[in-house]
């Protein structure tokens, strides 16, 4: 930088452009701030006014000073607040600020504003007159209009999405369990969200003579795609029953349609408890068959309860053979078997800890001797008091033999 640029003390001199702007008149820098400015009486009576308020509003200046007070420019709405809310508040504070009001402009529209008012006193404490400063909020109403309407339609998407939601979700279930007779049935399907079809799933079906087949399983992922899915498992898994009830056999089929179907760069996969029940004197003859689903909870009559074990049971979908086997069980009077999904046992108790199957267990061998429904009351009972310790879907069914004398199916 040359040296005859440079001021005292090496600094650079500002030069006489810049000069002049420091010399504005205040009067000049009140006429056209950015901001309206008007002073008025304790009347209200406007004493004085700037140009940008004049301009915004549209008035001449000899229309205004010792005509108007500042009330006579506001809506009808705002002149009853101002009289009934910030007239006696500024009184008792002595100042308020960033309070919304609309201004009437001469040629009859609104003009929103936000305004804050300081009282001025004397020497002697006493209050002189009122100084109003005035900001132009149409930019900023504009914008919380905006917010407004896009938190609308957000809000309109979002039940657009769940009615959505919610109607596939009831086209994966049945719209209710079949009949057993002698059998009591129970069945319930808990949405971890309101806004996303699980991947849960569950029917009971008839089969030939004096059978009934049924299945409940969870398919990896949610949403449409898990929708697709779902729908391919529940019909595969039926047509599959009626043409063979064997339950390896029915998963082994199910197995082949997924992976043939999904083992590119999408694979997907599903566990479900398959099997039939068949009524057998007081009792039911159930066997049944697992593909890397938890075990069902078989709760006796005498207040004992057991996870049924079943050899093997992999991934269904995932591995192009995978192994199957069965496992054959008795229901008696006063037996309830309960199938369920993952989603009760993946639960977390006050925000932490996983709610595991040994819980489950000792939890629902207290109820014995219980019925279906009992048990399916007595779990949605959990789900709701683990609250959003849900993460996951869950679906249960559970079968019982009523008690003689008891409750009917």
């Amino acid at each position: 930088m040359c040296e005859d640029h440079l001021g005292a003390g090496g600094r650079e001199s500002a030069g006489p452009e810049f000069s002049a702007l420091l010399e504005d008149s205040a009067e000049d820098l009140y006429e056209h701030a950015p901001c309206g400015y008007l002073s008025t009486l304790l009347d209200g009576t406007i004493a004085k006014i700037n140009a940008t308020l004049l301009g915004w509003l549209g008035y001449a200046r000899d229309d205004v000073v010792g005509r108007l007070t500042f009330a006579d420019l506001l809506t009808v709405g705002g002149r009853i607040y101002h009289e009934t809310h910030f007239a006696p508040l500024l009184r008792m504070q002595g100042e308020l600020g960033g309070v919304a009001f609309e201004l009437k402009a001469a040629d009859g529209s609104r003009l929103p504003v936000l305004v804050t008012s300081t009282v001025k006193t004397g020497t002697d404490g006493q209050a002189q007159l009122i100084r109003t400063t005035i900001f132009d909020a149409r930019d900023r109403r504009a914008y919380e209009q905006e917010l407004l309407r896009a938190r609308e339609e957000a809000e309109r998407e979002r039940d657009r999405v769940q009615r959505l939601a919610r109607t596939l979700q009831q086209t994966l279930l049945p719209p209710a369990p079949a009949e057993v007779p002698g059998v009591a049935v129970a069945a319930y399907y808990h949405p971890a969200s309101a806004d996303e079809v699980g991947g849960d799933f569950y029917d009971l079906f008839p089969l030939t003579g004096d059978t009934w087949g049924f299945f409940l399983g969870d398919v990896s992922g949610k949403g449409a795609a898990a929708a697709v899915v779902t729908s391919l498992a529940r019909y595969t898994l039926r047509a599959a029953a009626v043409h063979d009830p064997d339950p390896v056999t029915v998963l082994d089929r199910l197995n082949t349609v997924l992976h043939h179907e999904y083992r590119g760069d999408d694979p997907r996969y599903c566990t479900v408890i398959q099997g039939h029940i068949r009524p057998d004197g007081d009792g039911a003859a159930v066997t049944l068959a697992t593909g890397g689903h938890p075990p069902a909870l078989l709760v006796r009559a005498d207040g004992t309860a057991e996870f049924l074990p079943v050899p093997g049971g992999q991934l269904v979908g995932a591995l192009p053979r995978a192994r199957f086997a069965a496992a054959d069980v008795v229901l008696h009077p006063g037996d309830t078997l309960l199938l369920y999904t993952d989603g009760l046992t993946e639960a977390r108790t006050q925000g932490r800890v996983r709610y595991s199957e040994e819980q489950l267990r000792d939890y629902l061998s207290g109820l014995a001797p219980t019925t279906a429904s009992a048990v399916v009351t007595a779990v949605t009972g959990l789900l709701a008091g683990f609250g959003d310790g849900v993460e996951d879907d869950t679906a249960l069914l559970a079968l019982s033999i009523p008690l003689p004398g008891g409750d009917r199916p």
